[in-house]
């Protein structure tokens, strides 16, 4: 995807939301986790994939909390809209609005 060609960290962004909102796939989990070392090695930090991405953000402890609430907030205003709320969707505008660079 050209999204993510010169920015690989972008979709460890999303995921990071996507797993603090509990809505990203096992499968995408299970890649990550098998991705660790790897990331391991290139960030220089200790801890599964999460831990390396709060780290290298510098997040807070309270960040993953304020997820969930920023996107339950968000699927219920989608629901009144009718609509169904798409957790890759919130993630991806979420990271776009928050992490420019």
């Amino acid at each position: 995807m050209d999204r993510y060609a010169e920015k690989p960290f972008l979709r460890l962004l999303e995921c990071y939301v996507l797993n603090a909102i509990g809505k990203l796939e096992e499968s995408q989990r299970m890649a990550l986790q098998q991705m660790e070392p790897k990331l391991r090695d290139v960030y220089k930090i200790d801890g599964s994939w999460v831990d390396i991405v709060a780290e290298q953000m510098d997040f807070s402890s309270e960040l993953n909390e304020q997820l969930r609430s920023i996107w339950n907030g968000y699927a219920e205003y989608v629901r009144r809209q009718g609509l169904e709320p798409d957790p890759s969707k919130f993630a991806t505008q979420f990271v776009d609005e928050n992490f420019p660079s």
